[in-house]
């Protein structure tokens, strides 16, 4: 399976922003010329229930959180991405590389969320896909970590179904906006487990073609 992988910067230790387009989505820099499309995404109270972000209200509040992971790249905590299905041309939704230890070579894939209608879909299998290809195999990591809620269980599924192994539980790690302080199930794929992990979900995605 080919992909076309444009790189803005040097691909060494530190992600940056990229374009990755696969046969199912296109996964290309967050900006804020895609505040709308995020709001209208957005507006669907059951999504906001194991995101640690405040829901869209308004335009601005959709602004306020792009303008917050976009301040976040500037510092070179976080690579903010969009998500975009090839199909229908539609925006599919938000994730990113966080947690960024260039010195130990690990990265976290997190912040991930999808209308409803990709979830459970090729989309998320083919953006966790692109994005470890390019962590293992551009950026040379030898680490990638996946956190979740631990009350959500479609989510652990999700990513123990991308071939990723569960390590634990970080207590009282996040606080919500609510007030509810969560728990997070950590998991993580290894450089010696990608080229597995790698070739199962190719297969995954060969199966939903």
């Amino acid at each position: 399976m080919l992909y076309e992988i444009r790189q803005r910067s040097h691909p060494l230790k530190t992600p940056s922003a990229i374009t990755i387009k696969g046969k199912h989505v296109t996964v290309f820099p967050l900006t804020r010329d895609l505040s709308r499309e995020l709001y209208a995404i957005g507006q669907e109270p059951e999504l906001w229930t194991f995101v640690s972000t405040n829901p869209f209200e308004q335009l601005a509040d959709v602004e306020r959180y792009i303008d917050r992971l976009l301040s976040a790249q500037s510092k070179g905590d976080r690579v903010p991405l969009a998500v975009r299905d090839n199909v229908s041309g539609r925006l599919a939704g938000a994730t990113s590389y966080l947690h960024i230890d260039a010195m130990h070579c690990s990265i976290e894939i997190g912040g991930t969320w999808y209308g409803k209608e990709f979830r459970r879909t090729s989309v998320n299998t083919e953006t966790k896909l692109l994005l470890l290809i390019h962590a293992f195999e551009y950026l040379r990591v030898n680490r990638v970590q996946f956190q979740t809620d631990s009350r959500n269980e479609r989510s652990q599924h999700a990513i123990e179904r991308i071939g990723a192994k569960k390590e634990g539980i970080l207590r009282a790690n996040k606080v919500y906006p609510s007030g509810y302080i969560r728990d997070s199930v950590v998991y993580s794929i290894v450089r010696d487990e990608w080229a597995d992990a790698r070739r199962q979900l190719e297969q995954r995605l060969d199966r939903s073609a």
